[in-house]
């Protein structure tokens, strides 16, 4: 069934290869309980799922990390359900635990250049590195989207790319004019490199000439952050939330920032909305109405 499940993930829901694998390590840390329960799948009850999920938080697995993980097994078991492997859905009264509001580090459009400028672009990276960071706040594209950017997606012409995200879904992100200057001034070194067979449409690669890994662009972050004298706890993510959290205040519509994010669910945006309270003083004085008649 665990086969099955998966193939049933790549192949009708379609989620990427990181996610698949997500899945899957989630499932196993079940499938491991059963065994040691003595328990085939089939038969599991609510009472089984319960203990398994305190399990979880008895080894020390974060409140976060858990609702993942059971969000997994319902969709597990929703398909057994769906394929008629079971006839009832032993999930549905599983709880998971509550989580405190978790508003993500954002970085402003100052510290973005601070973390720009801390690059010594005398290094062979160097050019590579601003680029990645410009591309990451111009853009919001997730991690994953970015070391998989290729040529054939960018349309400097119209200023756009075209991003395979989740689910190989597709969408169009505009690119600003910096961005694309930070990109042509990475181009004399990348021109420079010998490049892998079959790596050659990366836009970035390494000095080995392949493609980047996720865990690079967070090493090279944090380092810059170290460099520029910035203090939160940045990851690639945070350049994502800083793109949207810049477009909110700058007024966009939240549908739009969702739909340049690439999210399913306008709930998945809402967590962008957070503002400043002095943003939303000054919003207050001068919109509405009361205020606007003082002020006259």
């Amino acid at each position: 069934m665990r086969k099955e499940y998966l193939r049933y993930l790549r192949l009708q829901r379609g989620v990427s290869k990181n996610t698949l694998d997500a899945y899957a390590r989630d499932l196993d840390k079940l499938l491991v309980f059963l065994e040691h329960e003595g328990k085939r799948v089939e038969d599991v009850q609510l009472s089984d799922l319960q203990s398994f999920a305190a399990g979880l938080h008895d080894i020390g697995i974060g409140a976060r990390s858990q609702c993942r993980i059971l969000s997994g097994i319902r969709s597990f078991y929703r398909f057994l359900v769906m394929d008629g492997y079971i006839d009832s859905d032993p999930t549905e009264l599983l709880e998971s635990p509550v989580l405190g509001e978790h508003l993500p580090e954002f970085l402003t459009p100052q510290e973005v250049d601070r973390l720009k400028a801390s690059i010594d672009v005398s290094k062979p990276e160097g050019h590579r590195n601003r680029a990645i960071i410009e591309v990451l706040f111009s853009c919001g594209l997730r991690v994953s989207e970015l070391v998989n950017l290729k040529w054939s997606q960018v349309y400097q012409e119209e200023m756009f790319l075209r991003i395979l995200g989740k689910g190989s879904k597709e969408r169009l992100v505009p690119i600003s004019k910096l961005a694309l200057q930070e990109i042509e001034n990475y181009l004399p070194w990348r021109n420079s490199l010998k490049i892998k067979a079959g790596e050659e449409d990366y836009v970035f690669l390494n000095r080995r000439g392949a493609h980047l890994t996720r865990t690079m662009i967070l090493i090279m972050l944090k380092e810059q952050a170290s460099e520029a004298g910035i203090q939160k706890t940045i990851s690639p993510h945070t350049l994502r939330h800083s793109f949207a959290t810049a477009l909110l205040e700058g007024g966009a519509d939240l549908r739009v920032i969702q739909a340049l994010l690439g999210h399913e669910s306008i709930g998945t945006t809402e967590i962008y909305t957070h503002l400043s309270m002095q943003t939303l003083r000054e919003e207050v004085l001068y919109h509405h109405p009361r205020n606007i008649m003082s002020t006259q």
